[in-house]
């Protein structure tokens, strides 16, 4: 964690910090986190989508597109600091006009967010990445990867992981002409404040109410949504221009992940664990066929996914933890905290789950704040 000589005190007249995609489940958290720090914050919204995440929050409230260059200048105009955090994330290959909605919320978007920033003159842009995007040694994919090994396109990606590598290439291509620019990449995130929810979130609810009979082997790296909570403020504050930064708190199976929904939520896990190779190809088939004739129908094991399980990727967190000072966190408490948010809101109603309280209490700890 950052100490506390390292925040500066609070300053109404400040210019207030700008934050994209503060609705979803890293930008809520990094919402709460700013203003817990004393910052001003301007937040961009879509009136049409859902922003219950900053419900009750003292936010100052802007609404645009941000496909919409001009609307992105209106609402980013006398702010200081920005965290481009929004995208649309997906796992599946989708149709054309999915494709088309990727690529323009994800690489336009940073675009006009870049442009607007550097116009306006508003500092240091920290814009969120991901591990998709990090490449891998293609003849042992589960070796540690880390910020200097290129994306990899020669082998089956998706749209949003093939989008958040061209994301870079406009941060690169700002920084070379100048502009202070830092990514911060992020892994799977678990914790609170997931309000859409995320994948991992609905996941949790489906498991604990009884709706997930099978699990697939594989692993790759979570995150705690404190820790690239705290990373993104890292790169805002200690992180070179011109660089990215990989933030997870630890690699762990699929069944290891099972194992803590289990312990968290007291509910016997699933018996069957499907091999991935067998998921994929049954998911190949499912994924075609809903993509095409039911686009909005949610997709839980999708060919992406279940490509990226297989893989068993690593990260190496060394530089963020040698020039930032990043120190992870447990995903185990990643877990329970989420757990607390989701039986919070309802979400859980399996009569047989545990209590977050009681929960905590049966492992020997306290009570969560």
């Amino acid at each position: 964690m950052l100490k506390d000589d390292d925040v500066e005190p609070a300053d109404p007249s400040a210019a207030p910090v700008f934050v994209t995609g503060s609705a979803g489940h890293v930008g809520a958290n990094l919402v709460r986190r700013l203003l817990d720090d004393g910052a001003r914050v301007r937040v961009l919204l879509r009136r049409e989508s859902s922003n219950e995440g900053l419900d009750g929050l003292d936010v100052e409230r802007a609404y645009g597109d941000l496909r919409d260059l001009d609307a992105t200048r209106r609402a980013l105009a006398g702010c200081r600091g920005v965290y481009h955090v929004a995208a649309k994330i997906s796992t599946i290959e989708g149709n054309r006009a999915h494709r088309r909605e990727v690529f323009d919320c994800n690489v336009v978007g940073t675009r006009n967010v870049l442009r607007a920033a550097r116009e306006a003159d508003a500092g240091r842009v920290v814009v969120t990445g991901s591990f998709s995007a990090v490449g891998y040694d293609p003849d042992d994919p589960s070796a540690p990867s880390d910020e200097t090994m290129p994306f990899y396109p020669m082998e089956r990606t998706t749209p949003y992981e093939r989008s958040k590598s061209l994301v870079e290439q406009e941060c690169w291509r700002a920084a070379a002409a100048g502009q202070d620019v830092v990514v911060a990449t992020c892994c799977a995130v678990v914790g609170g404040a997931d309000f859409f929810p995320s994948r991992l979130g609905r996941t949790l609810c489906d498991y604990t109410n009884g709706k997930l009979h099978a699990y697939v082997d594989g692993g790759i790296e979570f995150v705690a949504a404190r820790d690239i909570v705290e990373g993104h403020l890292l790169c805002m504050r200690r992180g070179r221009s011109g660089e990215k930064y990989i933030f997870s708190s630890e690699y762990k199976t699929i069944s290891e992940i099972i194992e803590l929904y289990e312990e968290v939520s007291g509910v016997p896990r699933p018996r069957r664990r499907i091999p991935a190779p067998l998921m994929l190809a049954f998911s190949e088939v499912a994924s075609f066929y809903l993509s095409r004739f039911h686009p909005d129908f949610p997709q839980r094991f999708t060919p992406g996914a279940i490509r990226l399980l297989k893989k068993r990727r690593h990260a190496d967190t060394g530089k963020a933890k040698r020039e930032l000072g990043y120190r992870p966190t447990s995903i185990r408490d990643a877990v329970h905290e989420a757990y607390a948010f989701h039986f919070a809101r309802n979400a859980i109603r399996n009569p047989a789950a545990k209590r977050p309280r009681e929960a905590l209490q049966a492992i020997g700890e306290g009570s969560p704040a």
